[in-house]
């Protein structure tokens, strides 16, 4: 495929088809997670909780600390 107007056609057709199959790659994943988590909330496990842990161990220790700090600070200052 030529230059269009400045743009290599052959070099945006692979990249379009890369994104594509990538996109194709995520989907199938995301289906995968959600089947995980059916599992795990058959098995007596709170779904909700297991998503607020993966975010906990997401984020690094300083930001999860801060965040401890800040939770504890909001849940006195409101009698919690």
């Amino acid at each position: 495929m030529p230059d269009v107007g400045g743009i290599a056609g052959d070099r945006l057709r692979s990249l379009i088809e890369r994104i594509e199959k990538l996109e194709e790659d995520k989907k199938e994943i995301s289906t995968d997670i959600r089947e995980v988590f059916a599992e795990a909330k058959s098995a007596g496990f709170d779904v909700k909780i297991m998503r607020a842990i993966l975010k906990l161990r997401k984020m690094d220790a300083a930001d999860r600390d801060e965040q401890e700090v800040l939770l504890d600070t909001y849940r006195k200052a409101l009698d919690l």
